[in-house]
């Protein structure tokens, strides 16, 4: 049994299981567009495990964050690369992502300022919640796989689709939307590739990762326990390799169909928890 925080700041026992079960969930479902914090969420709902804490949140987000960088590495260094020369007035096409990537992350940081001091956090966890984003963001996902035209290419990235994409993002903070869904959703309507619209999505997710685990250790620092120990570490690793995995998967299986069997699992889902939760 391993010992831990509270989102509470009291301490609790978790057992290896749960904590091999939260990074494998988290590092699976985190760039598909089905929602890792509707599933996260779930498993509380379900079981009788307690919440799993802020150490373990920040431990399986840092390693979805080291599996999306590992996996377009050479596109993270270029974009450094090519944000430092656009500061120095030199526009590259690696500086413009980049720039790009920066735009989008601004909505849902600011969002996410005002849901977290407004106290909405809580009130937007539950079975209920998750049910019903599935169905509906489903919807969406299907809608827009089915319109976007599959024309454009990062490259072709504007001010105003980064910032639409990132306005999209906002709505990822309700457990069920799906991140991934969303905004892969927004680039879909846009116009851009499947794989394009994936990519953009993953490497949004590195700046929006780094903020929520930053605040998350800020509130660590806040309860006064900042220790690091194998727990941590392991769950870090387990989420590190399912996610790197699912990526490469994720993104070979784009060059072959469309977003329709995540539709399909996330209304199926909608619906059982719809079933369980009225009857």
């Amino acid at each position: 049994m391993l010992a831990h925080l509270s989102t509470s700041g009291t301490p609790f026992l978790m057992s290896i299981e749960q904590l091999i079960v939260l990074a494998l969930v988290q590092g699976i479902t985190e760039f598909l567009p089905v929602s890792s914090s509707g599933h996260l969420n779930l498993i509380g709902e379900l079981t009788s495990w307690s919440d799993q804490g802020i150490l373990i949140d920040i431990a399986v987000h840092m390693g979805t964050l080291i599996a999306v960088i590992a996996y377009f590495r050479r596109e993270v260094w270029q974009m450094i690369v090519g944000f430092f020369l656009l500061l120095r007035g030199r526009v590259t096409p690696d500086g413009r992502l980049a720039l790009f990537l920066i735009i989008a992350t601004l909505p849902a940081v600011i969002a996410g300022f005002f849901v977290l001091r407004s106290g909405m956090v809580s009130a937007l966890r539950g079975a209920e919640i998750v049910a019903w984003a599935n169905l509906f963001f489903a919807l969406v996902l299907y809608a827009t796989d089915k319109i976007g035209m599959t024309v454009k290419r990062l490259e072709h990235m504007e001010t105003g689709g980064a910032l639409a994409i990132g306005i999209a993002q906002v709505f990822s903070l309700i457990p069920g939307a799906s991140r991934a869904g969303v905004t892969m959703s927004m680039a879909r309507f846009l116009g851009y590739e499947r794989k394009d619209a994936a990519r953009f999505s993953m490497l949004l997710s590195i700046p929006t990762i780094i903020g929520a685990a930053a605040a998350s250790i800020y509130e660590v620092v806040q309860l006064g326990d900042v220790a690091l120990g194998y727990d941590m570490a392991l769950a870090a690793g387990l989420a590190a390799i399912a996610a790197f995995a699912t990526i490469a998967a994720f993104m070979r299986l784009l060059e072959h169909m469309t977003l329709t069997p995540f539709v399909i699992y996330r209304l199926l889902l909608g619906a059982v928890l719809l079933g369980w939760i009225y009857y």
